[in-house]
């Protein structure tokens, strides 16, 4: 049997960590819960589009955007294919490198995020202030 011997510093971080954890679950379900509610959307959909439809990133490739929101490429394509269903975004081949696909946000993805922006930040000024 090993043993460990705990120290203070130790159960510090332990703690601030427990801490991170529980604060960050607590604002992405009340996120979640809530843009799904009145928007449609769940909060990783929220994430592409605002990264989308921010200023000069109309579109990105997918490598990217899975790297920015911490999604597999796999998980990513999948999101990306509920928000072409839902026509918010689109695929399309990389200008610069024909080996790569952007994701561009629609009209449509441009009004769905506008409308569900101002949630957002009320639901995080609720939760973080």
């Amino acid at each position: 049997m090993v043993v460990v011997a705990r120290t203070r510093d130790d159960e510090a971080l332990v703690e601030a960590w427990r801490d991170i954890v529980a604060r960050h679950a607590r604002v992405s379900g009340a996120l979640e819960k809530t843009l799904e509610r009145e928007h449609g959307i769940g909060l990783t959909e929220f994430e592409v589009l605002e990264r989308l439809a921010s200023a000069g990133a109309e579109d990105q490739r997918m490598q990217e955007i899975a790297e920015a929101v911490c999604l597999s490429q796999s998980a990513l394509s999948r999101l990306i294919g509920r928000l072409e269903a839902d026509g918010l975004v689109e695929r399309c081949m990389c200008p610069h490198d024909r080996r790569g696909i952007n994701a561009v946000i629609t009209d449509a993805g441009r009004e769905r995020y506008a409308a569900a922006r101002p949630t957002h930040r009320s639901v995080l000024a609720q939760q973080l202030v």
